[in-house]
């Protein structure tokens, strides 16, 4: 038994540093948790965005260097390791796992060091992702290992879970908790883009163009370049170019060079706009007049719920949690993934008929508010700690 007065410690655990929903979530319950009751540390793969914010923060650290995530046998088999090392030397009461490879790298490293409890939060399969079979067979396997090894295992939607449910004899332990938010200090929309419109070109006319807008990491799965054609075949239909909504990305990543490419060869080049990552983006929100997430897979992503926050206007791909978040023609536009022609008549049915774009933000606003907030995020988190 622990003495009353002891502090439980808990290890979070995430591949990446960087920032992205995964890092978003591990950045809030760690910082969330009552300090009188909790002392926490944040292990990562990576040095990034997370490490700075927490250490910000006052929470205390711990980075193993490359530890990637993709499949590398023999990197990973150090990687495990080299994990395994940290979390004896933390020797924590909980560890809290994040991400696929360090959740299954990271289980096995906790059973075989008999950790009291093991929480393994699923943000989204990566089986889900574009891959042969053979790999998404194998990591659909390496994800019920993972399950099996965590004592609690937390989807972040139903979908998510239900996802994982096939032949799955684990099922029992997985829990639904979803994603929420706190209150955010929103820039106003002058504020928001008299910055952004710096990282355009200055030879662009936007005169009284609308904002469409986005908050994405350049990687296949966020399906940008559906998003980009969509804009194309929407140039192609009107006449006044002047009248064409802008669209601007902000995010980094490695399909930024193709995503170029594309938006060169549309003639797009004063109409689509790359701006690269920007700190503490979601506040920059209201400067759009349309948001849209086109991606191919998704759990229950952050910046839909940042967006909806904001009372902006959605359109969405209906893939994974988000429609949980939006009902169609109600809180938001849903269209399925791949789907350019469907993006375009969401843009221009919104682009049309300005009234339903406010009944839109105001209906997305008042769910966000009301189901999805933070305090009820980690207290159902606390729930399973104890």
């Amino acid at each position: 038994m622990k003495p009353e007065n002891k502090k439980i410690k808990i290890l979070y655990c995430i591949t990446k540093g960087n920032w992205g929903g995964a890092q978003k979530y591990v950045y809030d319950l760690a910082t969330s948790l009552p300090k009188d009751t909790f002392d926490v540390s944040v292990l990562t793969g990576s040095d990034g965005v997370l490490v700075q914010n927490l250490q910000q923060a006052g929470i205390k650290t711990l980075t193993l260097a490359n530890l990637s995530r993709d499949i590398h046998l023999f990197a990973d088999f150090w990687a495990f390791f080299k994990i395994y090392k940290a979390i004896k030397k933390e020797r924590p009461d909980i560890i809290h796992l994040n991400s696929s490879k360090m959740g299954f790298l990271g289980a096995l490293a906790g059973r075989l060091l008999h950790i009291p409890k093991i929480i393994f939060t699923g943000h989204g399969w990566a089986f889900n992702e574009d891959r042969s079979n053979l790999q998404k067979k194998f990591i659909y396997l390496l994800h019920i290992i993972t399950i099996a090894l965590a004592h609690k295992t937390i989807a972040v939607s139903e979908t998510t879970k239900n996802q994982i449910l096939k032949n799955n004899p684990y099922a029992h332990k997985i829990t639904v908790i979803r994603n929420g938010l706190a209150k955010i200090n929103y820039l106003n929309k002058d504020e928001a883009r008299q910055e952004l419109v710096k990282k355009i070109p200055n030879t662009v006319e936007i005169g009284s163009r609308l904002w469409l807008g986005t908050i994405s990491e350049l990687h296949k799965s966020k399906g940008l370049k559906y998003m980009i054609e969509a804009m194309h075949l929407l140039d192609l239909d009107i006449d006044d170019r002047a009248s064409l909504p802008i669209l601007i990305i902000i995010g980094e990543g490695e399909r930024r060079e193709k995503l170029q490419e594309r938006i060169d060869r549309y003639n797009l080049d004063d109409t689509v706009f790359l701006v690269g990552r920007i700190e503490e983006a979601e506040k920059y929100l209201k400067t759009f007049d349309i948001f849209t997430l086109t991606s191919i897979t998704e759990a229950l992503p952050y910046v839909i719920l940042e967006a909806g926050q904001a009372g902006l206007p959605i359109i969405a791909s209906g893939v994974g949690g988000i429609p949980e978040i939006i009902t169609d023609m109600e809180s938001g536009i849903l269209i399925r993934p791949r789907e350019p022609e469907e993006i375009l008549r969401a843009l221009e049915f919104l682009l049309d008929n300005p009234e339903k774009r406010q009944i839109l933000s105001q209906n997305i606003q008042k769910k966000i508010s009301t189901d999805f907030t933070m305090d009820t995020m980690v207290k159902r988190t606390m729930g399973l700690y104890n």
